[in-house]
């Protein structure tokens, strides 16, 4: 993304007329969420003066700051101790860089029976040979030269429980969700409409356009 990163956090990139995570707040708290951890490394500042304590949007935002960017597994552990309140066992999770008109409703709706449940979508010309397979709403790692694969979207509900075993640090997600899912315990499903990774300017012009022409949630 630089040189538009160069000096602003992806997150806090513009986007009609906003910062694309002011976008996600907005639609969490539509959709009744109350309280957002935000983790940031990169320019967090940025973020945190931006948002503030979340009251100018109607909900509780608390930051997980990292040193140094601690990559999405490590960074999830980090902020555990803040996601994890009254008694709550899962959590939802959506990267602060992917877009999809999915209404966040459906996230407090999902019971979570495993210890995670990954939306995933058609694979995008950036990444054509996927991330999982999907079969009556089991996620499993994909085979070799797969037709079937999906790529992850970026948006899941996890369990806590699956950070079992963890050690402060920077590590992965995914090697966590591939162990879950040799005991079944990863569940899923096709999310067919607009998603976005804003991973290039180009894919950021994309998003506008398509924002420009008016959010439509599914």
């Amino acid at each position: 993304m630089r040189p538009l990163t160069d000096h602003t956090p992806k997150p806090m990139l513009p986007v009609d007329g906003r910062p694309l995570i002011e976008h996600h707040v907005r639609k969490l708290v539509t959709a009744g969420f109350e309280h957002i951890v935000i983790n940031h490394a990169y320019l967090g500042e940025q973020i945190e003066a931006h948002l503030n304590d979340g009251s100018d949007f109607g909900c509780r935002i608390s930051y997980s700051q990292e040193a140094c960017a601690l990559e999405t597994g490590g960074g999830i552990f980090k902020a555990l101790p803040l996601l994890i309140q009254d008694e709550e066992a899962a959590f939802c999770v959506i990267n602060g860089d992917v877009w999809l008109d999915l209404d966040y409703k459906h996230f407090k709706q999902h019971t979570l029976s495993g210890l995670a449940h990954l939306w995933l979508v058609p694979n995008p010309e950036h990444n054509p040979t996927g991330d999982f397979l999907l079969n009556n709403r089991h996620v499993s790692e994909k085979e070799l030269a797969s037709n079937d694969s999906l790529t992850f979207s970026g948006v899941s509900i996890l369990h806590k429980d699956l950070f079992n075993g963890c050690d402060a640090g920077a590590f992965k997600l995914a090697p966590l969700l591939k162990q879950a899912m040799k005991t079944h315990n990863v569940s899923g499903e096709l999310y067919a409409g607009y998603w976005l990774d804003v991973g290039t300017p180009q894919r950021l012009q994309n998003l506008e356009t398509h924002l420009q022409l008016g959010e439509c949630y599914e």
